[in-house]
């Protein structure tokens, strides 16, 4: 069986001006409402390192990021790496005016070094993960007034 080692590939577009999305993806407050509420601390900075530790169906898995790339307000990579597992990934927002509002495409690329023998690893997973939190859980933090 071949292994698909295209990216994975989420987009939403939000009614919201670029900064917002902006903030809400590099703000570490902003960032718990919706995204990780373990996160300790990021900051949109070329080196910056953090490591959390997410709780899922039954398994604590240790995030450990580094931020690898920034362009303020348009795009930023960060290396995404799991404890104790073998395999390296990184996640690249692009964020993108448009005349509804902003386009926010995730870019999930090396997923496919991730485990194979675990579910949580899957593509499948990964790619019901981010649209999870692109198509429900920004959107929902984008229409609450205390956003």
């Amino acid at each position: 069986m071949s292994v698909n080692t295209e990216p994975i590939v989420v987009e939403h577009t939000y009614e919201v001006p670029a900064s917002l999305v902006w903030e809400a993806i590099t703000n570490v407050e902003k960032m718990r409402r919706w995204f990780f509420e373990e996160l300790t601390d990021f900051r949109p900075e070329v080196g910056f390192e953090t490591e959390f530790s997410h709780h899922h169906e039954g398994v604590d898995y240790v995030h450990l990021w580094k931020v690898t790339e920034v362009v303020p307000e348009r795009k930023i990579t960060y290396k995404w790496r799991y404890g104790g597992y073998p395999g390296d990934s990184s996640v690249t927002w692009e964020i993108y005016e448009v005349p509804e509002g902003t386009r926010l495409r995730l870019i999930h690329r090396g997923q496919e070094t991730f485990p194979k023998d675990n579910p949580a690893f899957t593509r499948e997973s990964c790619q019901a993960g981010w649209e999870y939190f692109l198509h429900e859980g920004l959107a929902e933090f984008f229409r609450r007034p205390d956003r």
